[in-house]
């Protein structure tokens, strides 16, 4: 008997031993539902059945759930006064030197490595990011990189113990679901504002390059920039970006990007240290009745392309200007945004399958994409 009970001690002591050294060592590993991205990211993934919904009337467990992972981000760049060397403003002000510049937005931690998402408009040209996590703690924060874009970036500090937002679907989102707005508007502290999503799939509104923006009507303000939008389970939804104002405040129109996009751009930048995009060498154009009589194409849906690059993917593949691109890889692309993500999508070196339409005649081509140059804006 006491040769078992010995045994039995001894497994409890070396088990606690364990876990004692995990969770020093590797907190991560101890948090439910921790998964690993393509670029060895530790975050949390929500369940993919339906989570449980909030009592009516109450997003408390939601706001509880996802505003300690948002935090407030101040930055600081030093700038010179635009007329410092005009003589005559010399003469009556004298030498102004270099100014400090504060700025201020929101950011979202997603791992516990320490990894933020939040907007490259809010840390773009700064010397200096600090980071305010919701019980007060403050940190340093380095950029890991940025993609302009889709106006992201990807910042990280170095601090235990962090809180970590739990990852949604976005493409599981419906026009009339209930969301929730988390940052730090005009510096007053960290705000809960709630709406719909009024739209998905939002695109040229000339922000971004690429496109797809959420719209909602919960209040989003100046200093929200890179806060969370999440939904009634406070699983991020998307990272606030925009508002469409005429005062500079809410007029119940604000647009996040997708959490499936911010995902590609953070594996990206960790991964690589920079984002990877496909790129065909063409000169795409909304369908109208007016270039399709131009062209000579019948085509009702698609993308035309109006211009084509000399010795690029698609030239190399046989696309023509006049041709109708109707889906890439089985995705259709019925708007210049969507061929645009499509093609954005496709890995460079890779064999893509192309359906066109060119006159009457339908046909495939197969396009090896290549890499799309960093702030391309004209050729897709």
């Amino acid at each position: 008997m006491k040769r078992y009970w010995l045994l039995f001690s001894q497994a409890v002591t070396v088990l606690v031993a364990a876990y004692f050294v995990v969770a020093t060592l590797q907190p991560s590993w101890l948090q439910r539902g921790m998964t690993t991205t393509s670029a060895g990211i530790s975050v949390i993934e929500a369940p993919s059945a339906p989570a449980a919904q909030p009592a009516a009337g109450s997003f408390s467990a939601a706001a509880r759930k996802a505003a300690p992972a948002v935090v407030s981000i101040t930055t600081s760049k030093a700038v010179r006064h635009p007329r410092s060397n005009d003589p005559w403003f010399q003469f009556f002000f004298g030498d102004q030197g270099l100014q400090a510049q504060t700025g201020l937005g929101s950011g979202v931690i997603i791992s516990p490595e320490g990894y933020i998402l939040t907007n490259n408009h809010v840390v773009e040209g700064a010397d200096e990011i600090e980071v305010t996590l919701s019980d007060s703690r403050r940190a340093r924060a380095s950029v890991i990189g940025t993609d302009p874009e889709t106006d992201l970036a990807v910042l990280r500090i170095q601090l235990d113990k962090l809180p970590v937002i739990v990852l949604g679907d976005s493409d599981q989102l419906a026009v009339g679901d209930q969301v929730l707005a988390i940052g730090n508007p005009f510096g007053v502290g960290q705000t809960v504002t709630s709406g719909i999503v009024s739209a998905l799939g939002r695109s040229q509104l000339g922000i971004n390059t690429f496109e797809n923006f959420i719209q909602t009507d919960a209040a989003i303000n100046p200093g929200n920039s890179g806060g969370a939008l999440v939904d009634v389970n406070g699983h991020l939804m998307g990272i606030n970006t925009a508002i469409y104002s005429r005062s500079g405040g809410s007029m119940g129109i604000g647009f996040a990007i997708p959490v499936s996009t911010a995902r590609l751009v953070l594996d990206g930048i960790v991964r690589d240290g920079q984002v990877t995009r496909g790129w065909i060498g063409v000169e795409p154009n909304e369908l109208s009745p007016e270039l399709a009589q131009t062209f000579g194409v019948r085509a009702t849906e698609g993308v035309i392309i109006t211009g084509v690059l000399q010795g690029g993917p698609a030239a190399q593949a046989g696309v023509r200007p006049g041709d109708v691109i109707l889906k890439v890889d089985g995705k259709a692309t019925n708007t210049v945004p969507q061929l645009l993500t499509a093609v954005a999508a496709l890995k460079p070196g890779t064999p893509a399958r192309f359906e066109l339409q060119r006159g009457d005649e339908r046909l495939e081509v197969s396009v090896v994409a290549g890499t799309r140059p960093r702030q391309l804006q004209m050729r897709r």
